[in-house]
């Protein structure tokens, strides 16, 4: 296994979230996250039992922050 990525049965207790923007039919287009301690777990909302990606905060607010600059209609900060 790759590091970063853990299967569902690794998970343990930890509580998902998940965008209010994602899609709330039959067919939900979202990912979801974890806050742990030490570090981000996202996973696809469609498929919650597959491989989790966790990322250290540092790595996930950096991500976020790129993301964030790099959208499309968004200003250049």
């Amino acid at each position: 296994m790759r590091e970063g990525a853990a299967l569902a049965e690794d998970q343990g207790a930890v509580s998902w979230r998940s965008s209010s923007y994602s899609t709330t039919s039959s067919e939900p287009n979202c990912c979801e996250i974890a806050l742990t301690p030490g570090e981000i777990r996202v996973r696809d909302s469609k498929c919650p039992n597959q491989a989790v990606l966790s990322f250290a905060p540092d790595a996930w607010y950096t991500a976020m922050a790129w993301v964030s600059c790099a959208a499309p209609g968004q200003a250049e900060p």
